[in-house]
């Protein structure tokens, strides 16, 4: 095998991509560099068909190592072990817009595995990743319909910027990954910081034009391979005998069980037909039990698809959705907050059969998420946790965290991340975690309104509410219909899923999967300006359930106050060993953090005349010691001539006999605590104190 390398500069960097060095084993490989970072991208395809399934048995892997940022893994083994969360947020990138083209009756195993080699802070890996996996299956024999490619796209000082630079991120007000083929957009996702519609829009158009370059450079480099890709599958049943099912099929009887009302009933009344004219077909075709069992997939494929085509056709002649309603509907929401009495804020959001129970927890700074990836190292103070448990679906399952679960949790955590206050504003930590309670489309973006609420009963003070909307659309010979608040119905048998968050002033996360060519610049317009539309009601509703954040915070939520030391005098605090530091935790039951660079102590803890008793004491060590200044000092020896008070750690001084007012020192004790005025300093520092009256 001859290596092969094709060049070309794009958006400023070269790209480089080469086949034949490396991983000649696979059924496709490509070596991919993008300015420096690199990837090895690797498609392989198991020759035994997956029986028992309907859908295409895809797997995309997204390999972090940290050699590839010169870096050592953190903690006890020093290797890389399971996806970190940034690998698969990766892996979900690559595989949303590279599964729609495997053929539909494709059911062998692929395997696409992108290997990190290299990072450039400024040449995203994972959108690299993209147009190497399309590449690799393009020139193996996996069936694969279709060249694809990503963009990072930015909105810097009010120019739009392909592949945006780090700094450039950082003033920024889009932050999206949009990825497409020449014909069409097939996937965004992303953030924003208040965007408009028209801005988003425009950032999707400029990101399509980028994504064509890209592309075509792809095309270039395939034309120069001739492969034979490896034949579908047979089918083991009789083609002709399933369409005749479709024969079988009552077409107003399922538009009466596809219309019936509640997720649970809906199905159960799909299913109970299904099975009545299936029983009938096996005896009217004289189809043995043996011979039923490869019938089952096929056929219920068959009535799924005539039922999925009857809805559409409903939806686009009539206007009307499985559950009742028109186009632009949105299904009965209710709001509860502070429904949890422990928890610091807590939420119930209800939309139709979509429920989601957010709940606030506050923490010191010392909880802080620690990160550590190939190219982010440091902190992090706000976070959004999405579970998605089995029983939200009436389903038995084994509980375990999904990528789908991380994924939505990191969507609905970037459109909340725009309106949190800064750690100036608030040093709380603040972790959100979004229980799916009942799922029917659209969970995702009911955390986002359930994590909004939350966040005011918790007295987060969030800049105003968020609210998320789920986006549909039906495509057919011409005719389109933009769906509001899909249900999982819809969603799976639409064309497109397209959400939207934001505030009232603007955008805040986006993400969309498409699974046709043909959705229009217009039309992509219409479905945000219909999206934003229904985003304004529902924030209204959360507005009126609480319009501003709480102004106080639970009475079991910690309380933080800071202020500030010289930092060159941070040891001070610290003492020896950490032995001054761990005292005054210990003797004051609360949770202390320095920031070494700026002279920042935070303290924190659950009773707040303990922390602020704290802050006085730590304060105290700091201060220059004055004649007159008070203090509230603890006795640390007794004699007959006087007491010796510690004022601050380190700093003790005598109050003699004669100062103490009318008690006698022996009336004293080692430990109590005693109120003094420092009366005299002499010229090494020694000082003289009297106690004060309480």
């Amino acid at each position: 095998m001859s290596v092969r390398e094709w060049r070309k500069t794009l958006f400023g960097k070269e790209w480089i991509f080469q086949h034949g060095k490396v991983a000649k084993q696979s059924a496709g490989s490509i070596w991919a560099r993008f300015g420096d970072s690199v990837v090895l991208a690797t498609a392989n395809v198991s020759d035994k068909v997956v029986e028992g399934v309907d859908f295409v048995p895809l797997t995309v892997e997204f390999m972090e190592k940290f050699y590839a940022a010169g870096k050592i893994p953190g903690g006890f083994i020093k290797r890389e072990g399971k996806p970190s969360e940034s690998g698969i947020l990766s892996s979900r990138l690559i595989d949303r817009p590279i599964r729609p083209l495997f053929p539909k009756t494709l059911r062998n195993e692929v395997q696409v595995i992108v290997t990190v080699l290299s990072v450039d802070p400024d040449c995203p890996t994972d959108v690299l990743g993209i147009s190497a996996a399309s590449l690799a299956l393009n020139i193996s024999r996996i069936p694969f319909d279709g060249v694809v490619a990503g963009v990072q796209v930015g909105y810097v000082d009010g120019q739009f910027v392909i592949f945006p630079t780090a700094e450039q991120l950082e003033r920024s007000k889009i932050d999206i990954v949009v990825a497409g083929t020449k014909d069409a957009i097939t996937m965004v996702e992303g953030e924003a910081k208040e965007v408009t519609e028209d801005e988003m829009l425009q950032a999707l158009m400029v990101a399509h034009e980028a994504i064509k370059e890209i592309v075509a450079f792809q095309e270039e480099i395939i034309s120069q391979f001739n492969v034979e890709k490896m034949p579908l599958p047979e089918p083991k049943y009789n083609v002709e005998l399933v369409e005749k099912f479709a024969q079988y099929v009552d077409m107003n009887e399922l538009e009466k069980r596809i219309f019936t009302r509640g997720k649970q009933e809906r199905v159960e009344m799909a299913d109970e037909y299904y099975e009545s004219i299936v029983q009938k077909f096996f005896e009217d075709n004289n189809i043995s039990e043996e011979e039923q069992e490869e019938y089952k997939l096929p056929l219920k494929e068959k009535y799924d698809e005539l039922s999925k085509k009857l809805m559409r056709k409903i939806i686009i002649e009539r206007g009307l959705r499985a559950d009742g309603r028109g186009p632009k509907d949105i299904r009965p929401i209710s709001c509860e907050v502070g429904l949890l009495p422990r928890t610091h804020g807590s939420a119930l959001f209800t939309r139709g059969e979509t429920q989601s129970l957010g709940i606030v927890t506050l923490g010191s700074p010392a909880e802080e998420q620690i990160i550590d990836t190939l190219i982010e190292e440091g902190t992090k103070r706000f976070m959004l946790h999405y579970n998605f448990p089995p029983f939200s679906t009436g389903e038995v399952k084994p509980v375990r965290l999904s990528r789908r679960e991380i994924g939505h949790g990191h969507l609905a955590e970037r459109a909340v991340k725009a309106v949190m206050p800064s750690e100036e504003e608030f040093p709380y930590v603040i972790r959100v975690v979004s229980e799916i309670l009942e799922s029917n489309g659209s969970s995702s973006m009911a955390t986002v309104c359930s994590a909004s609420l939350a966040l005011m009963d918790a007295g987060v003070p969030i800049k105003k509410h968020v609210a998320g909307v789920a986006m549909g659309l039906i495509l057919e010979e011409g005719k389109s219909v933009i769906l509001t608040d899909i249900i999982g119905l819809e969603d799976h048998w639409g064309d497109m899923d397209f959400k939207v968050a934001g505030t009232r002033d603007g955008i805040t996360a986006f993400q969309m999967d498409c699974k046709v060519s043909g959705v229009s610049e217009e039309l992509l317009r219409s479905a945000l300006y219909q999206a934003k539309e229904a985003r304004m009601f529902i924030l209204n509703k959360l507005y009126e359930t609480i319009p501003e954040p709480r102004k106080e915070l639970s009475p079991y939520a910690p309380r933080i106050k800071w202020f500030y030391i010289d930092p060159t005098r941070s040891g001070e605090l610290i003492g020896p060993g950490g032995k001054i530091i761990k005292s005054i935790i210990k003797m004051f039951d609360v949770e202390i953090s320095i920031d070494d660079e700026t002279g920042k102590v935070t303290v924190s803890g659950v009773d707040p005349d303990k922390v602020q008793q704290a802050v006085d004491y730590i304060q105290n060590m700091f201060r220059d010691i004055s004649i007159g200044d008070i203090y509230d000092g603890k006795i640390t020896r007794v004699e007959n001539y006087g007491i010796f008070v510690e004022i601050a750690p380190g700093k003790i001084g005598l109050a003699h006999a004669s100062k103490l007012g009318n008690i006698k020192p022996t009336s004293f004790k080692v430990g109590d605590r005693v109120r003094v005025e420092v009366i005299s300093i002499d010229e090494v520092g020694r000082f003289q104190l009297r106690r004060v009256e309480e």
